[in-house]
């Protein structure tokens, strides 16, 4: 069957089957008359649809006004036809601000096609439910529910035999003369004749008169049961909960309905079950921990004893759970709420014995602090880490556990506002990181001396340094109460001080001041007596200035040193002989390398770019360590050539030398690199050819010799297996000539798909213990050259610019699929643009300007005419 009269069908099935509202007239003119009659019997109040705005936040408004002979009544708002003849099948008056009273000879009872009637959100104070109801004998969903209802539910009801969806609920009102009431016997006649009912809300109806053991009778297709506030007595029948396909139970608030939960073999699909306010007793069974789809459960204020089931731990959906208000006995095993990832809410009374010592509620998706906190006496560890609590912290947390309180982790969270620690008097662990608190720190922050971690990194602290001084008769004495402070991380705040020297902290290892504004000198004197013990110190990214005496660091312990991006002059001052980490980037750093940096043979970084360093390279500086895994030395004044030895067991992954004045050769010896990943000799003055044999490192992504004085052919051989892993090779701005490289660029196998099954992360970055390093090179971009501070892993660019490449563009070039950039400008390119190039669909920028190419651009191309092409 042809695609078009398969879709006709379509329509036509559609047509016969679908409720629309039709541009010619189908409503029969009986219908039309009744409805109007209908409309012109109430008034249009505002105020008779308040709840709706309040509580239910629906928008009410007039659906009636729409109504008038001139239209056809299948397009009024709120009414639904068949699609055939037109009859009313359906009508939605919710919060239509309709206020009157609803007769018992309505013209509604004239709507006998009617299959679902909502009058719900209204006002019809004093009316009673029709008592006609059978008319609608072919009803499947009837809500009449919060409209001021009020007397007896009428027995026709139960008549409605169709009836799937049944709401009459929130018509308990103090307008009522008389609340709306449900006999048993209606009762009873509507469970055993609604036998395909599946959603039955009867919230606020008086059901006084009624036995719960009808409810036992329900219908097995039943998946929704409300009756919550309805006065109900007796005990309510435990087959209720084993009904096969009820999600949501809510029998709350009638505090005269007793029952029990049931104890073995207890399955069924609920997700929500709501039971609090009522006289259920005995104790939760294990059984409960079956209810996997539970995302809500409430069984507060009700007198459940014994102990609390080790098993709800096991309700992995659970979102909120309040079990307060009981009289459980014994103590409660915390893990077995830390479980519940997905707990947002929860809820447990003082009456619960929670008697323990450490509490971890880490990534629980919490929204705020559980009060229940409040009544522990001996907390000694808290972590509400890696949740979503936003706000101040309240008050009466500040209090919790004052006594006790050892550790705190409120780290990855979503707190603002100011903090104060003073309250606790044993803390020794404070990890408020990455929050947005602001303001200055308090002046007590090492009030105690137990304190030994302190990290308030990535907030937004600002101002000056609590200088913890007190004045002792106008002489400023510093109390010894960070004596025991071992980490303190302030990083990525706002603080604009100096340096702390107040902290005199002998047992600090750990110091971390980047990305602030600290600022002016630091006294070298001072800094030496008091952090004799420090091992890594992070004051990058600020406006320090001074120099640093060549051999300040040779007798201290630092591993870890990053002076980088501040205004330090002055000679290289040499690093420990176990600092492992070692970056003085972009300062004010001068004069030459000296030979004795090679002493520290741990060193894994060196990063001594963007300074103005002079000189040539100490030969040691390529052979010195076997764990150095980057040297980089970019944006300097550094002359002459490079080492000639690289060792074999060499760890080198990052070798930077660009924007120097090295000449020479390169050193063969680089090929003993294996584990070199990228090599960037950009913007140097190397005279040499194309090094061919730096094509057998098995790792290397990155290759950026632009702007030396390389010449000659790109001279492949053909089947050598070279450069599997390459992503960015930039030769450009040299003295290539001869046809561009086929057999290279067959060779790059890493630029035809992009997978690289080892290669998971984002970006090309270092980690070392709590530091990172990460690699950075310069590309040329839509003619603009653009310095990425990060690489991204997927990132594929072939720049072979400004050289004296001859002939055509190669068709190996379409089948790099994942290339991101290509740039063949300023070249002596000829014949006709590839056709193929169209078909590398990741592109963000190709420019082919600048050559003597003929012929018409593809059309595949032409979106790229207005890139340089």
């Amino acid at each position: 069957m042809k695609r078009h009269q398969i879709l006709h069908l379509l329509c036509f099935n559609f047509f016969l089957h679908s409720p629309l509202r039709f541009a010619t007239s189908l409503c029969p003119p009986d219908q039309r008359n009744a409805l109007l009659h209908f409309k012109n019997s109430f008034v249009l109040d505002k105020e008779a649809s308040l709840s709706c705005d309040w509580d239910d936040h629906v928008l009410s408004y007039p659906k009636t006004n729409s109504w008038n002979k001139s239209m056809d009544c299948c397009s009024w708002d709120g009414v639904a036809c068949d699609g055939v003849i037109g009859n009313v099948i359906g009508l939605d008056l919710t919060c239509s601000q309709l206020h009157g009273t609803l007769r018992s000879n309505s013209s509604l009872l004239l709507l006998r096609h009617l299959r679902s009637l909502n009058l719900s959100g209204n006002n019809f104070v004093g009316s009673q439910i029709l008592p006609n109801l059978s008319a609608f004998a072919t009803l499947t969903h009837l809500n009449l529910s919060n409209s001021y209802f009020s007397g007896s539910i009428p027995n026709e009801i139960s008549r409605l035999f169709e009836l799937v969806s049944l709401d009459l609920s929130d018509n308990y009102n103090t307008y009522s003369a008389i609340p709306l009431r449900l006999e048993n016997s209606v009762f009873t006649s509507l469970v055993q004749n609604l036998t395909v009912l599946r959603k039955l809300v009867l919230d606020e109806v008086n059901m006084s008169a009624v036995s719960p053991k009808s409810f036992a009778n329900l219908s097995s297709s039943l998946t929704y049961l409300s009756i919550e506030f309805c006065f109900l007595r007796g005990i309510f029948p435990v087959t209720i909960f084993r009904l096969s396909c009820l999600t949501t139970l809510d029998i709350s608030d009638n505090n005269n309905l007793s029952g029990f939960l049931p104890k073995f073999n207890w399955t069924s699909p609920l997700e929500s079950l709501s039971i609090p306010d009522t006289n259920f007793s005995g104790e939760i069974p294990d059984s409960i921990g079956n209810m996997k789809n539970l995302t809500f459960l409430d069984l507060s204020y009700c007198k459940f004893t014994k102990h609390i089931p080790l098993s709800i731990g096991n309700l992995n959906q659970l979102q909120v759970l309040w079990i307060n208000g009981n009289s459980f006995s014994g103590m409660v095993e915390f893990e077995i709420f830390a479980k519940l990832k997905n707990l947002r809410n929860l809820f447990v009374s003082q009456e619960v014995n929670l008697i323990y010592n450490t509490l971890k509620l880490y990534s629980c998706n919490l929204t705020e602090f559980p009060y229940f906190l409040n009544s522990l006496k001996r907390l000694t560890y808290l972590d509400l880490s890696s949740n979503r609590i936003s706000g101040e912290i309240p008050m009466w947390f500040w209090g919790i556990s004052n006594d006790t309180l050892d550790t705190l982790d409120l780290s990855n969270n979503y707190l603002e506002g100011g903090i104060q620690l003073s309250h606790w008097k044993k803390l020794s662990m404070i990890d408020l990181s990455s929050n947005s608190f602001h303001g200055q720190l308090p002046s007590l922050i090492c009030q105690f001396s137990s304190l030994q971690e302190l990290d308030l990194a990535y907030n937004n602290f600002s101002g000056n340094m609590p200088s913890s001084k007190i004045n002792y008769k106008d002489h400023y004495r510093t109390p010894s109460h960070c004596v025991n402070l071992s980490i303190l991380d302030l990083s990525h705040n706002r603080f604009d001080d100096i340096f702390p020297h107040w902290l005199e902290a002998p047992q600090l290892n750990y110091l971390n001041l980047q990305s602030n504004k600290f600022h002016g000198r630091i006294n070298l004197t001072t800094f030496g007596l008091s952090f004799l013990a420090l091992e890594t110190l992070v004051i990058s990214n600020n406006n320090f200035t001074g120099w640093w005496p060549t051999e300040f660091f040779s007798n201290t312990s630092l591993a870890f040193i990053d002076l980088s991006n501040n205004k330090f002059g002055g000679p290289i001052p040499l690093p420990s002989p176990v600092t492992i980490y070692y970056s003085i980037a972009s300062n004010k750093i001068t004069e030459k390398i000296p030979s004795l940096i090679c002493n520290a043979t741990q060193l894994e970084i060196i990063d001594l770019s963007n300074n103005s360093l002079t000189g040539s390279l100490p030969w040691c500086l390529t052979n010195f360590s076997t764990d150095l895994s980057v040297l980089n030395l970019r944006m300097n004044h550094l002359e002459g050539t490079i080492p000639q030895f690289f060792s074999s067991r060499s760890g080198l992954m990052t070798l930077d030398l660009s924007r120097n004045q090295f000449e020479g050769i390169l050193p063969q010896s680089l090929v003993k690199c294996k584990y070199l990943e990228v090599l960037d000799l950009s913007h140097n003055q190397i005279d040499d050819t194309f090094p061919i044999w730096l094509g057998k490192l098995p790792e290397l992504k990155i290759l950026v010799l632009r702007s030396n004085n390389f010449k000659d052919l790109l001279d492949i051989p053909k089947g050598a297996h070279l450069f599997p892993k390459l992503h960015i090779l930039d030769l450009s701005n040299n003295s290539f000539s001869g046809p561009l490289p086929v057999n290279l660029m067959m060779n790059l196998i890493g630029m035809v798909n992009g997978k690289n099954v080892q290669d998971t992360s984002l970006y090309m970055t270092r980690y070392f213990r709590r530091e990172t390093y990460e690699n950075s090179v310069a590309v040329m971009m839509k003619g603009l050259e653009v310095e990425l501070a990060r690489i991204l892993t997927f990132l594929k660019i072939i720049d072979l610019s400004c050289n004296s490449f001859q002939g055509n563009i190669p068709e190996v070039i379409g089948q790099l699929h994942s290339l991101i950039g290509l740039n063949l400008s300023y070249n002596h390119l000829t014949g006709s643009i590839l056709a193929t190039l169209g078909d590398l669909t990741n592109l963000g920028w190709l420019d082919l300007s600048s050559n003597k190419f003929s012929g018409l651009i593809p059309r595949k191309l032409e979106i790229w005419a207005s890139l340089g092409t």
